[in-house]
């Protein structure tokens, strides 16, 4: 584990204790802590052994900074942390809008007693903090906050809500009560009065310059997406994660262009029909030149690890594709690799996930003139007896009621907790203490700022949230972590950012073709087979698995039990899974039993 731990306080501390010396008393940190730092109104402690967590301090100031931070328009090389004091002492949050990179940093100025804390752009790193009474206590990790003194763990019913909805922990809430996640480009300030309230630094703005495509267009981006993979190279033992989709075999073709020579790559594989796509892994290093190496993992593997997986998480994460990230990782630890790159990002920037074509077409319903809309269609649809039970009009009439919604309301079309219906997953006991419309509450929330953009925007704006920040980079980072290597996200580089806000829709999502743009701009590098394929993804085949496999269908079972013990879920929730809908449809289900036993595992793990 590593990361930065501390507070800032109005009352100055009697006892003398530092920060490391609070956290190694409560146990949330182990003797790898170091560099603890503290005046009478605040404390810190960096850990881990990355080389990337620094501590600088200067005539009573102090700043400790964890991870890859830049100065925006400076080129590629790590910002200094003592050039960071100096601007953060002058400027305080003024200096936080030109940076760039991953970082996420604490900064405490004793002559003035104040402080902040803030994280990267994207949220690639994370802080959590608590606000009691005059004292701010951040850290890390979720747990490292709730080892201050002071701070407790008591379960979150809204927050258990929202995890079933959203498959992992949404911020900026956490799951405990009174402690909190910052969001991605967000800092707090503190002062003479305390934590101020969270405040963005910076907020993605989509600008569409009206560019048309070009090859000087393509040229621009191919360069970027070089120079992003090059400036994560440095580390001669760097290998990248290679799934043969367009994300991870641009990185894996860059990683390759720039060695010139043949670059470790991992890949990971299921033995089940419509999961596996080893073999557009395998065409694209053989077209790269790579040097492959292959993993397929049994369902034996996901009984062995997720019991480990689940109680690594500071809170509830379901994200099915967290154990072939884990496996993918080891697996290139064991080979020597000291970091992986990986493509995640891509689809956020450049219009990839293969819901943004669905919701292109269920978008050019609202064309539809609204007078003929009501007037005519809805009634005739969805208000005449018998008509879901003709096939052809069926199939009008979902699209038609996925269809209506505005956005971002059509967003939860497919949600599988509003599919099945809160009150056939949950107990009235339970649904009776949280706010069932909180999910899509905070989902309006996330929609605001892209509100004014085209669809496409308003999808990525939506997803750099609650697809990135909340889901696949905790996913990454901290299986990366468990695997003991460092990870780093080329995709992600503040060039690529501010090319995808500039870029036109239409070279985005052309019609329902996905990365139209990004494709043409990188076809002289990947295999025609890799741009043309269907997307797929990193899934792990749960639901069959969940039905073919008992070590794995007890494990499920014995996880979800207490949650039916506690009340959370209703009694015959699970036997209805098992016994019936798995049969139906075992992917859709089966993420359902998933989540359920990712959640039991971890509340177990905590003795909750």
């Amino acid at each position: 584990m590593r990361g930065l731990c501390g507070w800032f306080s109005l009352q100055p501390r009697q006892d003398g204790a530092t920060c490391l010396d609070v956290m190694l008393r409560q146990g949330r940190i182990d003797a790898a802590a170091r560099v603890p730092r503290h005046d009478a109104h605040a404390g810190l402690a960096t850990y881990g052994s990355s080389p990337t967590v620094q501590f600088v301090e200067h005539d009573g100031c102090w700043l400790a900074l964890a991870g890859h931070p830049r100065r925006l328009g400076h080129g590629p090389r790590m910002l200094d942390a003592s050039t960071l004091l100096a601007e953060l002492r002058e400027a305080g949050r003024g200096a936080l809008p030109r940076l760039g990179g991953d970082f996420a940093l604490a900064f405490w100025d004793g002559t003035r007693r104040r402080g902040l804390i803030a994280i990267d752009r994207i949220g690639v790193h994370r802080l959590f903090y608590a606000v009691d009474g005059g004292r701010l206590a951040f850290g890390s990790t979720l747990d490292l906050v709730t080892g201050f003194p002071g701070q407790r763990r008591e379960l979150s019913a809204q927050a258990l809500f929202d995890y079933v909805y959203y498959h992992v922990t949404p911020g900026p809430g956490t799951i405990y009560q009174g402690c909190r996640r910052l969001e991605a480009g967000h800092m707090i300030e503190f002062g003479e009065s305390g934590a101020g309230t969270p405040a963005p630094y910076w907020q993605m703005q989509f600008r569409e310059d009206g560019r048309p495509d070009s090859p000087a267009l393509r040229q621009e981006l191919f360069t970027a997406m070089e120079s992003a993979v090059a400036d994560l190279a440095e580390e001669p033992a760097t290998g990248a994660f290679l799934s043969g989709g367009i994300d991870s075999s641009t990185v894996s073709g860059m990683l390759s262009r720039i060695r010139q020579s043949p670059v470790p790559v991992f890949s990971i594989g299921f033995d089940a029909k419509g999961y596996d796509e080893m073999e557009y892994a395998r065409i694209a290093a053989r077209h790269f030149g790579c040097e492959h190496h292959e993993y397929y993992v049994t369902p034996q593997d996901v009984v062995d690890a997720v019991p480990r997986i689940a109680a690594s998480y500071d809170q509830p994460f379901g994200n099915a594709s967290a154990v072939p990230t884990y496996y993918c990782a080891k697996v290139a630890r064991e080979h020597g690799i000291r970091r992986l790159l990986a493509g995640d990002g891509g689809d956020e920037l450049f219009g990839g996930n293969e819901r943004y074509a669905k919701y292109h077409l269920l978008g050019l319903y609202q064309r539809v003139p609204s007078a003929l809309r009501s007037g005519l269609i809805e009634p005739l649809l969805l208000g005449v007896p018998g008509t879901e039970r003709i096939p052809l009009v069926k199939k009008l009439r979902s699209y038609v009621q996925q269809a209506r919604p505005p956005m971002p309301q059509r967003y939860t079309s497919y949600n599988l907790l509003m599919h099945l219906g809160v009150a056939q997953v949950f107990t009235p006991e339970f649904l009776a203490s949280v706010d069932a419309r909180h999910s899509e509450k905070l989902l309006v929330e996330a929609h605001a700022p892209y509100a004014d953009a085209s669809l496409i925007n308003q999808m990525l704006g939506i997803d750099l949230r609650f697809i990135l920040a909340d889901g696949d980079l905790p996913k990454v980072t901290h299986m990366c972590e468990l695997a003991d290597i460092d990870v780093a996200f080329p995709m992600l580089d503040d060039r690529l950012i501010d090319f995808s806000a500039h870029l036109g829709s239409d070279l985005k999502l052309r019609g329902t073709a996905l990365r139209w743009f990004f494709k043409q701009a990188m076809s002289g590098l990947l295999p025609n087979e890799v741009i043309t394929k269907t997307k797929h993804g990193f899934g792990l085949p749960v639901g069959e698995w969940l039905v073919g496999h008992p070590p794995l269908t007890e494990l499920a079972v014995a996880s979800i039990r207490p949650l039916r013990e506690r009340g959370i879920i209703r009694p015959e929730l699970i036997d209805d899974l098992i016994g019936q809908r798995l049969g139906e449809h075992a992917a859709f289900y089966g993420t359902m039993l998933w989540i359920l036993m990712m959640l039991g595992l971890w509340l177990d793990s905590r003795g909750l």
